[in-house]
């Protein structure tokens, strides 16, 4: 049986037990939302950080953004628990690290891969939710968010793999498209980050990463909380922003002086 639309407003978030997504459960906790901690495999962490957000109303979820059969089916189980979905972050995402020049070793089942989740997943997850974003926006009389966590290797073409570059401007496509197509009901932005200082800065040489916060105008990298709060930003305040991508990068791409 369907239950009503909770009156605590609800977020969605996949990839929601990685670095970064753990750090926008937390932020989006602490702004009021009832929370689904989204998991593609490792649901036990994403019970442990459901468990420990401030507030209430808190769920882990398996969400794997690669099967639309079963993202269809958590779409069930939130419409059932909340009625609605006000903010939904696509934040699963994946690489490998290859070197630009080394094409033999992007195979097509590396290639496959990072776009079935980076670029595929944002995609199926968003028409998963639609209708759960509709009754939140029926139900405030304002747009909702969707906010898709991309990278300014989309827009820059540096990053871990090729296809990973390629995958991030996809998605930045698709932020774009949809921002144009779900209004006014639903705004679409993209909060695109360049390094962050998350478990695969953690293992790079030191000096590497450095060397990566002296290349920037503002001599720093973002932390996972940095992301967060953009998110927040974005999903909450910039009311009157959608099909814009929103960086989160130390301004990396202006070089220094």
């Amino acid at each position: 049986m369907t239950s009503s639309l909770s009156p605590q407003p609800t977020a969605v978030v996949t990839g929601g037990s990685g670095g970064i997504g753990s750090a926008i459960c937390r932020r989006l906790a602490s702004d009021g939302f009832a929370v689904v901690v989204g998991a593609g495999s490792n649901l036990d962490l994403a019970q442990r950080i459901a468990s420990e957000l401030d507030g209430t109303g808190h769920i882990a979820m398996h969400l794997p953004v690669t099967n639309s059969a079963e993202l269809a089916a958590a779409a069930s189980e939130v419409k059932t628990t909340y009625g609605r979905v006000d903010v939904l972050v696509n934040c699963a995402g994946v690489t490998v690290p290859v070197p630009h020049d080394d094409l033999d070793a992007l195979t097509d089942e590396v290639i496959d891969k990072i776009f079935t989740v980076n670029a595929r997943g944002p995609l199926a997850v968003i028409r998963a939710f639609r209708p759960l974003l509709d009754a939140a926006a029926r139900s405030t009389g304002a747009p909702v968010a969707v906010v898709n966590i991309s990278s300014i290797a989309g827009v820059t073409g540096q990053g871990s793999n090729v296809a990973y570059c390629a995958s991030k401007a996809a998605l930045d496509s698709v932020t774009r498209s949809l921002a144009r197509a779900l209004a006014p009901q639903i705004r679409v932005v993209s909060v695109s980050p360049g390094w962050v200082l998350g478990e695969y800065a953690k293992s790079l040489p030191a000096d590497y990463i450095q060397t990566q916060a002296d290349e920037t105008p503002l001599q720093q990298l973002a932390s996972p909380e940095n992301v967060a709060d953009a998110v927040s930003v974005a999903a909450r305040e910039l009311v009157l922003t959608t099909g814009s991508i929103i960086s989160v990068d130390g301004g990396r791409p202006l070089g220094v002086r």
